[in-house]
């Protein structure tokens, strides 16, 4: 039996399978040891423990948003060893997840779209090269959390058309005064501007929401592609609700730097399920 973890700040995947058979999977809310408390992923398994059967358990595999560092790694593998003593406990971060997922032991570039953003060049076994990710608040370029920040900017700046200005403002009825209190003063601020890029997604083939979009992509090419020499070479695969939802417009900003898409998710659970089933 082994149970496979992803987890991400929005929400986290858990995949149980029974050699190659795929027995339970479900999903609760996110975690991320940077910006939340290691008490709520140990209420997270606590409450997983009460609502499931426990089965005997030969392996977990963890891959989480904020487990970049040994520490964080560390903190989630004890918690993970007080509820699973018998169990081997796996802890990294979650463009491993996407690398076994998109690529298996292929060797290539993979991205992280989602919330935030990232990538890396992957030889097969192991991540040999990553690109520097700075987080929300000087980082993740082309992520949800830039294109919604971006969509805010443009709709209190007075650069958004009034067609589109219409219906942002019946969408989200937004108050400057609301906007300030929700970013600069409650829990996960990327995640809300975030919340943005759902507009976005809505009125893509809009030519103002078109052109911002693929800006921000653009942000991220030269950021998180462009930097690596091979990068016209080797595939290129993406994981994450933006990459996914926007791939049309993602794919034309990637050829307009002589670069392809390979294969893209939205989430890597079904992936990282081929991979431990291969």
């Amino acid at each position: 039996m082994k149970l496979i973890i992803d987890s991400g700040s929005t929400k986290t995947e858990w995949i149980l399978l029974d050699g190659k058979t795929e027995k339970n999977h479900f999903t609760t809310q996110g975690f991320n040891p940077n910006y939340a408390d290691i008490q709520t992923l140990e209420n997270l398994i606590v409450d997983i423990v009460e609502t499931h059967d426990r089965v005997p358990l030969q392996a977990i595999h963890y891959y989480g948003t904020g487990c970049g560092s040994e520490r964080n790694c560390q903190l989630i593998k004890e918690v993970f060893q007080r509820h699973f003593p018998e169990a081997e406990i796996h802890v990294t971060h979650d463009l491993m997840a996407a690398c076994h997922a998109v690529l298996g032991h292929e060797k290539g570039i993979v991205c992280i779209l989602g919330t935030g953003s990232n990538s890396c060049v992957y030889d097969g076994e192991n991540i040999t090269e990553r690109a520097v990710s700075l987080g929300y608040l000087v980082g993740d370029e082309g992520s949800g959390m830039h294109i919604g920040r971006e969509m805010v900017r443009a709709y209190f700046y007075g650069f958004m058309p009034d067609d589109l200005k219409a219906e942002f403002e019946a969408a989200y009825r937004l108050e400057i005064k609301d906007f300030i209190e929700q970013l600069y003063h409650q829990a996960q601020p990327s995640r809300y501007l975030a919340s943005f890029a759902r507009f976005a997604g809505e009125q893509q083939s809009h030519p103002f929401v078109k052109a911002l979009v693929k800006n921000c992509f653009g942000a991220f090419i030269k950021a998180f592609l462009l930097r690596f020499d091979d990068c016209k070479r080797l595939k290129i695969g993406f994981v994450g609700s933006v990459a996914y939802h926007f791939q049309d417009l993602l794919r034309e900003s990637l050829a307009d730097h002589g670069l392809t898409m390979d294969e893209v998710m939205q989430a890597p659970a079904k992936g990282l399920v081929r991979y431990y089933q291969a």
